[in-house]
Parts: structure tokens; sequence; C-alpha cells
């Protein structure tokens, strides 16, 4: 039985992204194993068909947190056995890539993240060339290697001539449990981060008094926010997996909403995206290549060009006063969301890691 390491820095728990893709590896015969990072407020670790384990670190964020989760890290690598490492994103590459040479066993790259390119690092130019540096180191050493786009893999080949395969991150298909709320019930989630749209969309509510929002995830500008927001938006934080899917149906819009700032935004395809799609909630989304593409294909969205309060208030404000298009839209998620699932979308993960293990 072939054991494959996987490396992430965030928590376990509220990780569907890495709970699909090692569930299914899992259920392909590998011994499978998560590794990431346990927070000081993290919750017991839920039962799953693969292995957990969870890092303790005393820094919770900034460079002492990734020095010290890098080397515990690769401390932690070098003690386990296994048949291939695969480093999610930037921030666990180079332990992986040093484990795997000491090992002699192949490495994989998953780019969930344009890592170097995201609004919080490109505003830092110390920070952002510090990545940007690492990044050259890595990909210089990709072989085996995937992401979340077509236009992340396209920028991908054509920096660096490393060739990326897509795997989306979409989520599994399933019945619905939930009835959608009243006109104007938005919701938001994911990390609660620069360049998200958070800040726009408490402007666009306090313009509009028919609108409320609940935000469903944790991050660094949470805290920030919560006193901008006021009564309006209701910060729920970080909700496992299986309840967020209980819960979204529910709600009338769903926002995807970016900054134009770093290529990370502007080529992104966001998990969220695809997570309203199968509640068969509409949704506001940027005019960005990727969300262009899915929606002229399905129709499932209103897209915005530019990231302001007038442009999300009108784009809202068209679908509460156009019936027919938001009814549109609701049937054209009922049927993208056919198309675009974990059952078919895996079928390419598995051809992947078979591949790795054939060469």
């Amino acid at each position: 039985m072939r054991r494959l390491l996987f490396t992430v820095t965030n928590d376990l728990t509220y990780d569907q992204r890495m709970q699909r893709i090692c569930s299914s590896l899992a259920a392909e015969g590998y011994d499978v194993v998560l590794i990431g990072r346990e927070k000081k407020k993290s919750l017991s670790i839920n039962q799953q068909p693969f292995e957990q384990i969870r890092i303790p670190c005393r820094f919770g964020s900034g460079k002492l947190f990734y020095l010290e989760y890098n080397i515990k890290l690769m401390l932690l690598l070098f003690r386990e056995k296994c048949d291939a490492i695969c480093a999610i994103d930037l921030d666990t590459a180079l332990p992986v890539i040093i484990a795997s040479k000491f090992k002699r066993v192949p490495w994989i790259y998953d780019a969930h993240e344009y890592f170097s390119q995201m609004e919080e690092i490109v505003t830092r130019p110390v920070i952002h060339k510090l990545w940007q540096v690492v990044e050259r180191f890595v990909m210089k050493r990709a072989r085996h290697a995937y992401t979340i786009s077509d236009g992340y893999a396209t920028l991908f080949r054509e920096r660096y001539g490393v060739r990326f395969d897509v795997i989306r991150n979409v989520p599994r298909m399933q019945e619905l449990t939930g009835q959608p709320s009243d006109q104007g019930r938005l919701i938001y989630q994911g990390a609660v981060n620069e360049g998200r749209g958070l800040e726009i969309a408490i402007q666009c509510l306090y313009e509009s008094d028919w609108l409320k929002l609940d935000a469903y995830g944790d991050g660094p500008l949470l805290e920030i926010l919560k006193e901008q927001a006021g009564d309006k938006v209701l910060f729920k934080g970080a909700v496992e997996p299986d309840q967020l899917k209980t819960l979204t149906p529910k709600y009338w819009c769903g926002l995807t909403l970016f900054s134009a700032t770093g290529l990370h935004h502007k080529h992104s395809l966001a998990n969220r995206f695809f997570d309203y799609i199968h509640a068969e909630i509409p949704q506001v989304a940027m005019n960005y290549p990727e969300y262009e593409r899915y929606n002229n294909q399905f129709e499932v969205a209103v897209l915005i060009d530019n990231l302001t309060h007038e442009e999300l208030r009108r784009a809202l404000e068209t679908l509460r006063d156009d019936a027919e298009l938001y009814n549109r839209l609701k049937q054209n998620a009922r049927k993208a969301k056919r198309a675009l699932n974990w059952q078919n979308e895996s079928k390419n993960l598995s051809h992947f890691y078979k591949q790795l293990f054939q060469q």
C-alpha cells in the first residue's frame, strides 16, 4: 500500500478541500496522512478515513510562526515513512522538498493559491521579494504539480515553464436540506483576509437597509471588521464543513468578491464560488477570467467589473428587482452542480496519482 503525506499550515477541522482529497485517495487504497497545525482553540479532530497529525506551535502568525512550523514539519517528515509527499501551497514546500530528497521519494506541489501574488504579500515589498525567491526555488524543482484553475496553470507554465494539472475544488454533490431565507440575507464564507471584499460589503450594507450579511470564517481581519460592521453583519467564525453545507442553502445570495491587487485574485477560482452553486443560490462574483468563463457556460452569478460598494449595491438590487433573473440563476445552479462536482473531479485526482507511481 502506497503511503502519502500531505502538508498544510491550517487547522484540519475546517479544511473541506483536503478532507475531500484525502478521503478520495484513501478510498482508492492509499495510506493517507494529513499534517496540519494545532491552534490553541482547535477542536478535537473528527474521525476520517485517513490519519491526521497536528503540530502545535508557540507562535500563531508571522515570520516566527512560519519558521517554527517549517522546522517542526521537516523533523516530522523525516520520521514518517512514505512513498510520496505533497506540499499544499508554497508555505510548506521547503521542508517537503528537503525531506523528499532525504527519503528519495517523489514530492508533489499542490498550488491551491498563487501564494506569492496574494494581496497581503504583494503589498509588503520585503515579504513579497522573499516569497518570490522561495517560489523560484520551488518551481525549478517541481516535476509533479496540480492547481485549482486553468488560469493558475497557464500563469505557472508561462512564468516558470512548469506543467500543472488542473483539479478543481468542487464539492461533492448531495441533496439540499435548507430553504432560502428572506430577501436580502447574504452569506460570505471563507477566510477573513485582505482583498476579500468584506469592507466593501459592509459599506454597501449601511447604504441599503434591506440587506444583512452573515460571514462564516476566521482570519487576521476579523476583530477589525467586527468593529466596522456593527449590527449589520454577524461574524459566525469558523464552522465545520458539514454544518456549513446545511446552512448555505438557507441564504438569499452569496458573495464571491476579490480586489484586483495581485495575480492571485484575478485568476482565482474560489471554493465558495462552487459552494454557492451546490447550495443552489445566486451569487455576486467578480468579472475576472475564471468566473467569467464559468458564468458564460452556466450563468449562475451576477458579475461586477470593479469591487466598489456602488457596483455591489446595483448587482444586489438587480437580483432583488428581477425575479425572472433570480430564479433563472437558481435553476442554472441546480444544473451546473451536476457537471461541477467532486464525484466527477476526483477522477482527475485518481489519474494523477496513478501516473505518479507508474513513472
